[in-house]
């Protein structure tokens, strides 16, 4: 063999080399064809050993770590002994081996070759010619690396983290060491790179095992799966090529507070088939429904009215929630816990994990609800309340609360009485109950009425005592009779003058002077002491009229005037049902004011006017009236007591 590089450096020219080839071929006989070839031959010959190229070779012998190969250089060359390590049998003299050329000659003049990077050359050339991208191979998964797998098919390739599984696992290094099936993504065959997936083969799979098996599922089938993920509102099962929901409302009768308090993932469990939507290709599971509910028979097991123990499950601000069983629960609303305790929310008296006792008051079977009480376990103090607080009686209570309306008195725990503001004083006219009362002070009262299926009772407080306008004020102030007042408001149509606490008399502008007023105020003021004479007693209105003409006599005692000649009566001698009649001097005069009755009831009792001859128009003074003193209806004491009833839900 004819080294061309090996005479180069001798450095002789190419023309002589040629001149000297060509004689030596001459000499020894060999023809211009054989010469062609040789010298075909000796032009090829260089571009065999380029760095990179494999070549044949034979194992020389071993010497230590190194395995010597004769590959037709001038040198030897050299194979490290570890590429043979992952080899079941190691290199002996004279096995042909194929190596890489990696370098002509290292500092020992050495030849550096490599038979692990040319098995790799001709396995990757394999690979190349046998596979295509979309094909399926199999591999042995070698270990992670920085972003997926490698998967040895005859080459390593790699597998990328997000191709492994449909779901990507938690840790993909559980797969090293394990064959698997991968689909050839992508080929580079200039980077020697190749991309597989094994979650493109699974889906192809699925995708033809989930056709077959919406085929054949039908609603109520039972099925076995696997649960395979697991979120807040339930768990994912698949079924063999698809993935059904177990909602969390279908894993048990019973409460539970996590899909994981039944199942886990990886879990072969047994499931129904509630619901297939084919179109979008879901389908719900059951899992509680392979069991009879416990809700059929109900009714037996807990009759209304029946007393029975459960535990408290979950605390809300309207209720508790009482297990009775596992899959039947109970609410206990927060207004069926106690007939005496006021409760904001129902942690005052229950807490969850509490064993209570409770009474079944209804039950909705299609709803599965059950309406329970744990008041009903105890004494209802409204019972026989009729017979504790008669009509008429006198008891004694605290003021629990005060409105506009009135106060509601406490006579024991859980019964409220209603005080009306209309109830409180004979005399005194009163806007809020808190002008006579103190919030959490006792007080003695009357019972008005009672209601015990309303749960209401009416009470009195100007009724301990008897009515001032039947004999008292009436013998006290007798028409004609001189009084001292104080002003203590002035209107357009006369002015109230105080007689005595809680106690007010009208003086009509009529009864102010003798002359026509036209402005009170530029007569009296308020706070002013007055001396007035009594000119009418009402007792039915309530109301005492007066006048400043001190000398004038009233009229006979058919309009209410005194029955004898010292010009004093009784209360008989009041007219009670007669409008109020006044007039200047002796006369007679004609009717003071003509109200509605409705007004006439509202009207304070001082409030009537006296009147004259240039006194206003009844029409006129009745607008007056109801414009300026009449003050809004109040609620009676029945509908103030269903005020009472939000009033204490409030509280």
């Amino acid at each position: 063999m004819v080294d061309r590089n090996l005479l180069r450096e001798f450095h002789i020219p190419d023309e002589v080399l040629d001149a000297e080839f060509r004689q030596a071929m001459d000499d020894a006989g060999v023809g211009d064809d054989d010469v062609d070839d040789l010298e075909a031959y000796y032009d090829l010959a260089p571009m065999a050993f380029d760095p990179g190229k494999i070549v044949p070779g034979k194992v020389i012998r071993l010497e230590g770590d190194d395995v010597l190969v004769d590959v037709g250089y001038k040198s030897e060359g050299v194979v490290s002994l570890e590429e043979w390590n992952d080899q079941p049998i190691k290199p002996k003299p004279g096995d042909e081996i194929e190596v890489l050329l990696e370098d002509f000659e290292d500092e020992f003049g050495l030849v550096m070759l490599s038979k692990r990077k040319a098995d790799r050359i001709r396995e990757w050339e394999k690979i190349i010619n046998t596979h295509a991208e979309g094909d399926v191979v199999k591999g042995n998964v070698v270990r992670k690396i920085k972003g997926g797998l490698l998967v040895n098919i005859g080459v390593n390739v790699f597998l990328p983290a997000s191709q492994v599984d449909i779901r990507r696992p938690p840790d993909i290094g559980l797969y090293i060491d394990r064959e698997i099936e991968c689909v050839i993504l992508k080929i580079d065959e200039a980077r020697r790179n190749i991309v597989v997936s094994r979650r493109k083969l699974i889906e192809e799979q699925r995708e033809n095992l989930k056709r077959d098996l919406l085929d054949q599922l039908v609603e109520g089938d039972t099925r076995k799966g696997t649960v395979k993920n697991i979120a807040d509102f339930g768990a994912f099962v698949d079924l063999g090529g698809i993935d059904g929901l177990l909602h969390i409302t279908d894993m048990s009768w019973g409460r539970i507070s996590h899909p994981t308090d039944m199942v886990k993932i990886d879990d072969e469990i047994e499931v129904k088939v509630l619901n297939i939507d084919r179109e979008r290709e879901k389908i719900a599971l059951g899992l509680k429904q392979l069991t009879s509910s416990p809700w059929d028979g109900v009714e037996a097991k807990y009759p209304v009215n029946e007393r029975v123990k459960g535990e408290v499950v979950n605390v809300m601000t309207y209720g508790a929630f009482v297990k009775l069983e596992d899959g039947i629960e109970g609410l206990v609303h927060i207004s069926e816990m106690s007939w005496t305790k006021r409760i904001n929310h129902p942690t005052e008296l229950v807490q969850i994990g509490d064993e209570v006792e409770v009474v079944v008051l209804g039950i909705n079977k299609d709803k599965q609800e059950i309406s329970l009480g744990m008041k009903q376990t105890q004494p209802n103090p409204w019972d026989n309340v009729t017979e504790k607080y008669p009509e008429g009686a006198k008891v004694t209570g605290t003021v629990r609360n005060l409105t506009n309306y009135g106060a509601f008195i406490e006579l024991e725990e859980g019964v409220d009485g209603l005080l009306h503001v209309s109830d409180m004083s004979w005399t005194r006219k009163i806007s809020h109950a808190n002008e006579m009362l103190k919030k959490g002070t006792e007080i003695e009262c009357r019972v008005l009425s009672v209601d015990e299926d309303r749960k209401r009772i009416a009470l009195g407080l100007k009724q301990l005592s008897e009515d001032p306008w039947e004999n008292d004020i009436p013998s006290r102030y007798q028409i004609d009779s001189i009084v001292k007042g104080t002003v203590t408001k002035i209107t357009n149509f006369g002015v109230f003058v105080e007689l005595e606490s809680e106690l007010e008399g009208l003086l009509h502008v009529s009864e102010l002077a003798d002359h026509k007023v036209e402005n009170p105020e530029t007569l009296v003021n308020v706070g002013e002491e007055l001396e007035v004479r009594v000119l009418r007693v009402d007792i039915s209105d309530r109301k005492i009229g007066l006048s400043r003409k001190l000398d004038a006599v009233s009229a006979g005692t058919d309009a209410g005037g005194s029955g004898g000649e010292g010009g004093g009566g009784g209360a008989a001698s009041v007219a009670s049902n007669q409008p109020l009649k006044g007039g200047i001097g002796g006369s007679s005069g004609g009717l003071l004011i003509s109200m509605p009755e409705s007004v006439a009831d509202e009207t304070p009792a001082a409030e009537e006017p006296v009147a004259s001859e240039d006194a206003p128009t009844e029409e006129a003074a009745a607008e007056e009236v109801v414009a300026d003193e009449v003050a809004p209806e109040e609620p009676a004491a029945e509908d103030a007591s269903e005020e009472a009833a939000e009033e204490s839900k409030d509280e």
